[in-house]
């Protein structure tokens, strides 16, 4: 599955669809650190938190701010991998071992808990870089 990731990101990378779409919305819009916290959230539980800091790659130079960028899209992925059973590997690995031990953890039993954590973690994140990482400091 996690090789399977990786080709999907390899072959985002070659269409220049990201290209296309930061053109489309516009790199100075990508620059807010809490648009591109909410993209890199919404990218991390479609395709993992590690490949979709990967998907950035080709079009960070058109996005990039400084540090602030940088940590937002860290922060946000990382964090955005706690909002569901897909948004990390290891949430999976975690639920595997679990299922080892007879105690199953499904889809929407984990999003009780994921998407509450998620969002708390998520605002504090923003937050604190909008305050503490912005280019101006």
């Amino acid at each position: 599955m996690f090789a399977g990731l990786f080709i999907v990101v390899r072959a985002a990378e070659s269409t220049n669809l990201l290209k296309d779409l930061v053109e489309a919305v516009g790199p100075d819009r990508l620059r807010n650190v809490a648009l591109l916290s909410a993209i890199a959230a919404v990218l991390s539980n479609l395709v993992s938190n590690v490949p979709a800091v990967l998907l950035f790659k080709p079009i960070y130079p058109q996005i990039s701010h400084g540090m602030a960028t940088a940590l937002a899209l860290a922060s946000a992925s990382t964090f955005a991998g706690n909002l569901t059973l897909v948004g990390s590997m290891a949430n999976l690995i975690v639920v595997e071992q679990a299922r080892r031990e007879s105690i199953e953890i499904g889809f929407l039993e984990y999003l009780k808990v994921g998407v509450p954590v998620t969002i708390a973690t998520l605002v504090v994140d923003i937050a604190w870089l909008q305050f503490f990482a912005s280019p101006a400091r």
